[in-house]
């Protein structure tokens, strides 16, 4: 007994000790600049040896006064190889020893940044026919860059940094005119002129873009060729509306085996719900691990509106374990939603490694699930086609639960009881786990996308939970993010909104506030949506070719102010501001918005039918002027339970006013509302049909 209370005491000595320790080696260590910042990711940087500093006229000024290059090194917090430079070069000293002596460097957190972020991407881009992040630039005094990549090894990154530095000291000019050359690029690339032709679209050249896009199609697995493999839910939404106005069964026949096999994959958590970024391989297995409040927002509104469309339960397993994901891990007390969480996380070892919060031994199933290991074995592949590295295991799944219920002889409820029991206990053993660390930085464009999720899984389901989490977001967003001359804040953190937003912001809340007003009826959302696109033409329009500059006039000026005009995994800023101008067109009676949205997409109309891979949304807005588009308006006393049905069904070729009163600003509702019955009016450019009082004879009149 002596002996265990000396024991014990010793421990607790030790304990205290190595405490301290810890303690005292934080207080040692210097913070840089970035301490004062609020973004998650530049404070992960914080106490690099690195003399870091964040992006603002300070810093430039800085640079310029000491004449001296600049490191601008863009990353954000869920990016695993950001994570590895940091360690590998960030964190040495002898790496921070050269930084320190030869440079003014620079950390952007290119969530918060996209503007500073799209400049660096394209030089790099220009310099190396490809991109990614963490990306590095080195620039001169004034910001024009001269070198750049991606990751760097700490020898590579040395190396650089130390020819870089001796080219600028023995020959300035040499750097002076490539940066010359490359700033010319960068102004110049993706340049765009005004289409003077008399805007025409038709349905030919449609279905001859989308002819062209079937090469890039995955009949396979799914999705697009190559890897790695992002989902492109913007392009998979135009895919489906494509298929069902213009009855083509080939392309139904790819989405189907397209969502199926994204949601099979290890791109998917099968036991918390959400989605990964992207996969490195064609099977979707093995993901690159970080998941992204955007992503996710997107893959909600596309399962949803395939839901709508199909009635594939499937689909509705995913919208709901995914909301179940994002109301769990990203989502605030006050409706606001966080940005992410990160790749990486502590394995059992106490070190980091990406995926370690994700991935299985079969040992540990087998302790786990006893004996329904067998089985389980079977349904999520722990096997040669489920292996990942060193007998770790991401589940995957490669057969429908119709199918795997036949070939294992049980019923389809005896399946769902044991998956349903499976993802219980193995959710209750991956929580004891150290989890992945959260970005908690809230972003307004982002917010706007998971809205439209909300919306969308509210118009499937009609589960009025999803409406009034979009709604207590929205309210956030008009009461944080909106200012009072009806502009908007990029971020907020801490209770405090920061960041002039940027054309993306605009276009994401007008495209989300649009579709609040469709499900509420409730003109709030349509006249913030109205005041936002006027501030656009105030701030962020071109009156030169009618296109929407990235960044407002009231911002500092980059090397370049560049249009976002190109669909990605978020579509561009451009293609949304016109797709919305189109609705607000109708809604507003307004020929200038209808007009320029056409001037809009008359512009790239010849990029949309070389690439329309890459212009996706702007072929949707390309169906809206050619194929029949409707405004269906619901008036009366009992409009809101009429529309409630209404929304339930998949009509992409529509846009929704109602009212239950005679008073409304709206010009599309006017002279509609009778005190006596309900009446459902289905218009074209304000031109109506015969009222009907039965939604399905007024859903039968809507032309594909």
């Amino acid at each position: 007994m002596i002996f265990f209370n000396k024991y014990t005491a010793l421990l607790f000595v030790l304990f205290i000790f190595l405490n301290c320790s810890k303690e005292a080696l934080k207080e040692s260590k210097k913070s840089n600049d970035l301490i004062h910042e609020t973004s998650p990711y530049l404070l992960q940087h914080a106490y690099n040896p690195v003399n870091w500093k964040a992006w603002n006229p300070k810093t430039l000024a800085l640079a310029k006064k000491e004449n001296k290059l600049i490191v601008i090194s863009v990353g954000y917090s869920a990016c695993h190889w950001c994570h590895v430079m940091e360690e590998e070069s960030f964190e040495n000293d002898s790496i921070a020893k050269i930084m320190n002596a030869n440079f003014i460097n620079i950390k952007v957190d290119r969530e918060e940044r996209p503007d500073v972020d799209k400049v660096y991407m394209n030089a790099v881009q220009l310099m190396t026919g490809g991109g990614g992040w963490p990306l590095n630039c080195i620039a001169l005094p004034d910001g024009r860059p001269i070198y750049g990549g991606t990751y760097f090894t700490k020898e590579q990154w040395s190396k650089v940094l130390k020819s870089i530095s001796k080219l600028y000291k023995e020959e300035p000019q040499k750097a002076i005119e490539f940066a010359e050359n490359l700033t010319k690029g960068i102004q110049e690339s993706q340049l765009i002129t005004l289409n003077k032709e008399t805007p025409s679209f038709t349905k030919k050249e449609i279905t001859s873009s989308v002819a062209l896009w079937r090469n890039q199609m995955d009949t396979i697995y799914g999705g697009f060729k190559g890897v790695p493999k992002f989902p492109m839910p913007n392009s998979l939404e135009f895919l489906a509306r494509y298929s069902y106005q213009f009855k083509d069964t080939s392309i139904d026949n790819y989405l189907e085996n397209a969502l199926a096999k994204i949601a099979f994959g290890g791109i998917y958590d099968h036991i918390g719900g959400g989605f990964s970024r992207y996969a490195i391989d064609e099977k979707w297995h093995i993901p690159h691990f970080e998941k992204m409040l955007y992503d996710n927002a997107q893959l909600v509104s596309l399962y949803s509106k395939a839901y709508l469309k199909d009635k594939n339960k499937l689909y509705k397993d995913v919208v709901q374990e995914t909301l179940h994901f994002i109301e769990n891990e990203l989502t605030s007390n006050n409706g606001a939603f966080y940005s992410s969480l990160d790749a990486d996380s502590k394995n059992s070892s106490g070190e980091k490694e990406e995926g370690a919060f994700y991935e299985w031994t079969e040992e540990e199933l087998i302790e786990l699930l006893q004996d329904d290991f067998t089985l389980f074995k079977e349904f999520y592949n722990i096997n040669d086609f489920g292996l990942w590295e060193n007998s770790k295991y991401v589940l995957i799944r490669n057969k429908s639960k119709v199918e795997f219920a036949k070939e294992q002889n049980i019923t389809i409820v005896v399946l769902n009881e044991k998956v349903s029991k499976w993802k219980k206990v193995l959710h209750k053993a991956r929580n004891k786990r150290s989890k992945p660390n959260l970005d908690d930085k809230v972003l307004t464009s982002w917010n706007a996308l998971m809205i439209q999720g909300y919306v969308d899984a509210y118009r499937a389901f009609g589960n009025k939970e999803y409406l009034e989490s979009a709604l207590k977001n929205a309210n956030f967003l008009a009461e944080n993010q909106l200012r009072k001359d009806q502009g908007l804040y990029r971020n907020f953190k801490n209770g405090k909104s920061t960041i002039n937003a940027y054309s993306e912001d605009y276009a994401t809340v007008m495209k989300s506030f649009i579709s609040l007003y469709e499900v509420t009826l409730d003109e709030k959302w349509l006249t913030i949506s109205k005041n936002l696109i006027d501030i656009l033409f105030v701030n962020f329009f071109d009156e030169n070719i009618k296109m929407f500059y990235f960044t407002s006039k009231e911002d500092e000026n980059l090397i370049a102010r560049k249009y976002e005009i190109i669909d990605g995994v978020i579509p561009s800023s451009n293609s949304m501001i016109a797709n919305s101008l189109f609705k607000l067109g109708h809604y507003f009676s307004n020929s200038k918005y209808l007009k320029t949205s056409e001037q809009m997409l008359n512009n790239l109309k010849d990029n949309v039918k070389l690439n329309p891979a890459n212009y996706s949304n702007w072929l949707n807005l390309m169906t809206n002027f050619t194929n029949p588009f409707y405004e269906v308006v619901v008036a009366g006393d009992n409009a809101m339970e009429v529309n409630t049905s209404l929304i339930n069904n998949y009509n992409p070729n529509i846009l929704i006013a109602g009212t239950t009163k005679e008073n409304t600003t709206l010009p599309l509702l006017s002279y509609k509302f009778n005190e006596d019955e309900t009446f459902i009016y289905v218009c074209v450019n304000g031109t109506c049909k015969l009222p009907q009082k039965d939604l399905k004879k007024a859903i039968k009149s809507i032309d594909k």
